[in-house]
């Protein structure tokens, strides 16, 4: 799937407030919610919170992949922050974590949800794309840089 298709210009958050991983998942689970009114904040949050029980989706060098399959969920949503401070995300180099792309996936849609963290996961590990997405200034901006960055990938 491209980050296109994923990705919307209103779920591209430049400076998301959090003070913590908590708060920065509850953050994006009302993002989402605004944008797909269908889709509860508290149900999002929840099952976020669910799978980083299960082990952390910071992946290092500042970035993490929060990620969950979601009754309900008729597509794959994908949300893009940067957060200012970077938030501790019990990462696993321990480094805080600054850039987030999290990704929401149907119930059933098993091979699709590996294959898209797989493609998110390989964007991010250039550090180029990371540098660039970490200069935005706007969430637009924001935007562009990931689509432009994935377009070229």
């Amino acid at each position: 799937m491209t980050l296109d298709a994923l990705l919307s210009p209103r779920l591209s958050l430049c400076h998301l407030a959090g003070s913590s991983k908590k708060k920065l998942l509850l953050n994006i689970a009302q993002a989402i919610s605004e944008q797909y009114p269908e889709l509860d904040s508290d149900t999002v949050f929840n099952q976020l919170v669910a799978r980083e029980r299960l082990g952390s989706t910071g992946i290092g060098e500042g970035v993490a992949i929060p990620h969950c399959r979601l009754p309900g969920c008729e597509r794959p949503i994908g949300v893009l922050c940067t957060t200012s401070p970077a938030v501790d995300f019990d990462a696993i180099d321990r480094q805080p974590v600054d850039l987030l792309f999290a990704l929401l996936v149907p119930e059933g849609a098993d091979q699709e949800h590996l294959d898209t963290l797989a493609e998110i996961a390989a964007l991010f590990s250039d550090s180029r794309v990371r540098e660039k997405l970490r200069e935005a200034t706007t969430s637009d901006e924001l935007y562009a840089l990931a689509i432009n960055s994935a377009a070229a990938a």
